[in-house]
């Protein structure tokens, strides 16, 4: 089923059960004995959403030989995708709060544990924006198992498509010190005038100082929507309800960082095969039918 402008889902479904096959994959990556990143409560999450599929991949009782193009090669490219995103989003962190930093904003922040599992300075806030049944549930399950945040960790029960800004503010956010924003897995699920105002936004509420990450897919222009909805049938056929073809908006879009450059950010770049050679990993072969391509990960300051 399309988009719409108020449409609306749970982990299970939708946008929202690709945040829960995201931490199915920091699961899995924190598995792995490279031990990049350390994400505990990404287990207990994804159990608790309790999509069988999902559970049955942390588990690793997966038959792929039922599922084409599951290659073990192909599962673990994915991991270690996962795996090198995260960690670029955790130094990100480290990065900003090392610099001084003591405010963040995690945007869309779906089963993100960041608030629970990274090591905060005192005094740090963080401000978790989301739907409102997405972040209790979340509260919810971390609360069930004794997980307590490692920093003062602030929701923000809002649609992104709502007057967010408003309700962060409400919520205690300083816009007079400078923050750390993050956008992760994020702007392919807006139309393009959405992530404009998504960076309009961010813009607008920051201080020289400020510093901000996140990520682009310049394939989204040229995205296939019937290649996409033919590699997404075995999933649906598992009982996921997730149909990439739907869910993204395509076609033509400004590029962030010529647009995050002309609203005063310092900015740069880095795909995700030189984050696979930064952290000695083993570089994947891009499948020719790869509906998006490269990704390419972001991350800048506001300028004085």
């Amino acid at each position: 089923m399309p988009r719409t402008h108020d449409d609306t889902w749970d982990l299970a479904s939708s946008v929202g059960a690709t945040a829960t096959m995201v931490a199915a994959g920091r699961a899995l990556a924190t598995k792995d004995p490279r031990k990049l990143i350390d994400d505990p409560f990404a287990d207990p999450l994804v159990r608790a959403v309790g999509v069988d599929f999902f559970v049955k991949m942390i588990d690793g009782e997966l038959d792929l030989s039922t599922i084409p193009n599951a290659s073990p090669a192909r599962v673990q490219a994915m991991i270690d995708g996962m795996a090198v995103r995260t960690k670029f989003f955790d130094d990100y962190f480290s990065d900003a709060m090392d610099a001084g930093i003591r405010q963040a904003v995690i945007l869309a922040s779906g089963l993100d544990a960041r608030a629970y599992r990274l090591r905060w300075p005192a005094g740090t806030v963080v401000y978790e924006i989301d739907q409102p049944q997405v972040i209790d549930f979340k509260t919810t399950t971390l609360a069930g198992i004794g997980a307590e945040p490692a920093a003062e960790r602030r929701t923000v029960r809002i649609d992104l498509r709502a007057d967010w800004p408003a309700a962060l503010r409400e919520a205690g956010f300083d816009a007079a010190v400078p923050t750390a924003w993050l956008a992760e897995g994020l702007l392919i699920y807006l139309p393009p005038e959405a992530q404009d105002r998504l960076f309009d936004n961010i813009t607008a509420l920051s201080v020289p100082g400020s510093t901000i990450a996140t990520e682009y897919v310049p394939g989204i222009r040229d995205f296939d929507a019937d290649l996409v909805r033919e590699m997404s049938a075995p999933l649906r056929e598992q009982g996921i309800d997730i149909d990439m073809a739907s869910l993204v908006y395509a076609g033509e879009r400004n590029h962030v960082l010529k647009y995050l450059s002309e609203n005063g950010w310092g900015v740069s770049g880095v795909s995700r095969e030189e984050l696979f050679r930064l952290n000695d990993i083993e570089v994947p072969l891009l499948e020719d039918d790869d509906p998006l391509g490269e990704i390419i990960f972001v991350k800048g300051t506001l300028a004085g």
